[in-house]
């Protein structure tokens, strides 16, 4: 099974931000883009790839504690950004550290279950809008997200993600996402 553990945003929240970024489909270059779907949306927490499911009964049990252990918390989508031209992203404003900290003990939750947590990149509060398809100058799309601040809204639950990658060799075709388990924060 690929799992990651996630925190996904409510609907209105949602909403609010596919509103703010439709203008960018329309940006020169925005064909070359494959654009996340809405329904998809989340911040990945930590991402844990191919885990055997004889690890679940322990994976799941770490991660219910690591939920156990944090708040809810108040967040918003705020700002824009990229990883070079390839990855365009918006962020999140309030209370980070407390996303952050349940970030590091979800990875740590799962390193103790014996899934091998990829660490190749620190946790950093962002949620994937599109990825480039060939050459796009992000710039102008970062930009354009830069001042965007939406409503506010409550983290309540860490959610253990399926993804299921796309098989059908249709063009387009995107990942679904399922959820295996979800803990209430604060227990």
């Amino acid at each position: 099974m690929r799992l990651f553990a996630a925190v996904v945003p409510p609907d209105a929240p949602v909403a609010e931000l596919a509103g703010a970024t439709a203008p960018l489909h329309t940006l020169p270059g925005a064909d070359r883009l494959r654009w996340t779907e809405p329904a998809g949306w989340h911040f990945t927490l930590a991402f844990l790839g191919e885990v055997d499911p004889a690890l679940l009964p322990e994976l799941t049990e770490r991660l219910g504690r690591a939920a156990h252990r944090h708040p809810p918390h108040e967040l918003r989508f705020a700002g824009g950004g990229r990883f070079g031209d390839r990855i365009l992203w918006v962020g999140a404003d309030g209370e980070r550290t407390i996303l952050r900290d349940l970030a590091r003990s979800a990875a740590a939750g799962a390193r103790r279950a014996g899934v091998a947590v990829d660490t190749t990149h620190d946790f950093r509060a962002h949620l994937t809008l599109a990825r480039a398809a060939g050459p796009v100058h992000l710039h102008p799309y970062a930009e354009s997200l830069a001042g965007f601040s939406g409503t506010p809204w409550t983290v309540q639950r860490l959610e253990l993600m399926c993804s299921r990658l796309p098989g059908g060799g249709v063009p387009g075709e995107r990942p679904r996402y399922e959820t295996v388990e979800a803990w209430e924060l604060g227990g």
